[in-house]
């Protein structure tokens, strides 16, 4: 029997001695529960993914010494084995670094071992400055248990045939009784369930057990959602932890099977997680939450318009923040429609929100005869309604500076696509919350914070009415782009095509396989891709979004601004 106690973290990166705190305090809580194995997660002494981080001056010496603070604790608790994950230098031509597992005990390494496939797609850049391990397997007897190690992309490829080295092959042959995956897995709509096919999947080819433990917290774009399970040789996932929580749980492994530790069979694992809505909500929340909290941000302030953008973004500021510390400002002008101030008002009353009133109307006036006085033309058409964006995003910049306030951008994923926004205006801030979500998703996410809350949070009224950016009289987004129910399909199958999952990207192809039927279709589509290429400098400019789906934009999606679009 070995007793093992999954460290599902919350590192912060580059916060290596904060990094150390939480190790040691979970590895004497193992110790407590009489636990001969601790496992942490991917790069966990430094947090996933330091990049650049790795090259500046002193980095690495930090890294040291964080270990060597790791060593000394594990002398401490000489009963215990630590699995820690952590850049080490190495010799020889290649890259200077090794992404490592190693395992302590009492004062020693007594295994190390080097990540054999590194990841250099979508989100990931390992092979920036990392170079592969060989292609071994590392076994380490713990008490009568033979343990294999792995590295989160190495249990990936069992059938993708995406690299040329397949560890699961070596490790089989190695016969452990159990093998240990410490990952850095981000989340995204989808991935849960993914990961308990791969593993499941390869637990049953290979008759191997495997306990995946996963770190958790927003960093940046990224949202880990921890969820670290267990499967079982016959492909089961048998246990699973907390997700978007940290989480030390101790097991028991006997005899092939995960037991708690006082030796009741787990309950059981749903084969779905959470519904879709749920899981965008769960994201966005802890991706705000740690995003605010590692920059040093308490409080935030959203421009307030009245529609279902900004109201959705208040929603889950309020719920991060809480609504004392939330700020939300209207700017009406001559556009507003007097019910977008007063559904501003409604909002605000039932999130518990504090609401300023700041209008432009003087200000872009007054800007507006300048720049006749000025350049001899009137502001008209688009640069006076982009002007009215940009006052408000100026007046929101402001508040910040001066109240130390977080900026939320409010831009959708649909309008972000095609450029439906002002540069230097409504693209302002320091974080998107729903850059990743389409504006269909938009409306259901609205709709799920109410029946989540029990209450009408978003005013029904902001659910159903037309969307506008009222920079104009009787503006209506459709004025300008098509129906957000036909251009959020063709945005799927061109943003995401093969990452979309199976079901969404069929439904996709099939709508836009029917659009491309008709001229008037064709148009339309093609319409829609060159408005994509177009706005790639703008998006290159926004703030940061947290990620939800396959493919986002930012790291994930690199494409050049100067290129030829035919």
């Amino acid at each position: 029997m070995l007793k093992i106690t999954i460290a599902q973290l919350n590192p912060t990166i580059g916060d290596i001695a904060g990094n150390v705190a939480k190790m040691v305090a979970a590895a004497r809580e193992a110790n407590t529960q009489g636990a001969e194995l601790v496992v942490f997660t991917e790069l966990g002494l430094t947090g996933y993914y330091p990049a650049d981080l790795l090259d500046e001056p002193g980095f690495l010496q930090r890294v040291d010494a964080g270990l060597d603070a790791l060593l000394q604790a594990s002398r401490e608790l000489p009963g215990l084995h630590w699995v820690v994950g952590a850049p080490l230098r190495r010799d020889g031509p290649g890259k200077r670094l090794h992404n490592m597992l190693l395992v302590l005990h009492a004062g020693e390494i007594v295994l190390r071992y080097a990540k054999q496939l590194l990841p250099t797609y979508n989100i990931f850049d390992e092979r920036r400055h990392f170079e592969p391990g060989p292609d071994v397997a590392k076994v380490l007897r713990i008490g009568d248990t033979q343990v294999g190690m792995m590295i989160c992309e190495d249990g990936w490829n069992d059938v993708a045939g995406d690299y040329a080295v397949n560890p699961f092959e070596r490790m089989r042959d190695a016969a452990p009784d159990l093998v240990v995956s410490i990952n850095a897995s981000p989340s995204e709509i989808g991935k849960r369930e993914q990961r308990h096919q791969i593993f499941g999947d390869a637990s049953r080819r290979h008759r191997l057990p495997i306990l995946y433990v996963n770190q958790i917290g927003g960093h940046d774009q990224l949202v880990f959602d921890g969820a670290s399970f267990a499967t079982e040789a016959d492909g089961r996932v048998v246990y699973e932890a907390h997700r978007f929580v940290e989480d030390v749980t101790t097991l028991r492994f006997e005899h092939g099977r995960f037991l708690t530790l006082a030796g009741d069979t787990p309950p059981p694992v749903p084969a779905a997680g959470l519904p879709t809505m749920a899981f965008y909500q769960a994201q966005i929340v802890l991706g705000l939450t740690d995003y605010a909290r590692r920059c040093g941000f308490r409080q935030a302030v959203v421009g307030s318009s009245g529609g279902i953008d900004s109201a959705l973004t208040l929603a889950l500021a309020a719920q991060a923040f809480g609504p004392q510390n939330v700020s939300a400002v209207t700017m009406p002008s001559h556009w507003s429609s007097a019910g977008s101030v007063d559904d501003s008002v409604t909002l605000c009353r039932n999130l518990g929100i504090e609401l300023f009133t700041h209008p432009i109307a003087a200000l872009v006036d007054g800007y507006a005869a300048q720049f006749e006085r000025s350049f001899g033309k009137p502001l008209q058409g688009l640069p006076h309604e982009n002007l009215q964006a940009r006052i408000r995003g100026t007046a929101l910049m402001a508040y910040s500076n001066s109240f130390g306030h977080l900026l939320l951008t409010t831009g959708n994923k649909s309008e972000i696509s095609v450029g439906y926004c002002t540069l230097y205006g409504d693209t302002n801030g320091g974080l998107g919350l729903i850059g990743d979500l389409y504006k269909t998703e938009v409306f259901a996410l609205s709709r799920h914070v109410n029946e989540a809350a029990g209450r009408e949070l978003i005013p029904t009224a902001i659910i159903d009415k037309p969307p506008s950016a009222e920079l104009a009289p009787g503006q209506k987004d459709t004025d300008s782009l098509p129906p957000y129910e036909v251009l959020d399909e063709v945005l799927k199958l061109l943003i995401e095509g093969d990452r979309l999952a199976p079901r969404e990207r069929a439904q996709s192809a099939a709508f836009v396989a029917q659009l491309q039927r008709s001229d008037e279709g064709r148009a339309l589509v093609e319409r829609v891709r060159r408005m994509i290429a177009r706005n790639e400098y703008k998006r290159r400019q926004a703030p940061p979004i947290i990620r939800v789906r396959p493919r986002a934009f930012g790291s994930g999606r690199q494409m050049p601004i100067a290129a030829h679009i035919p």
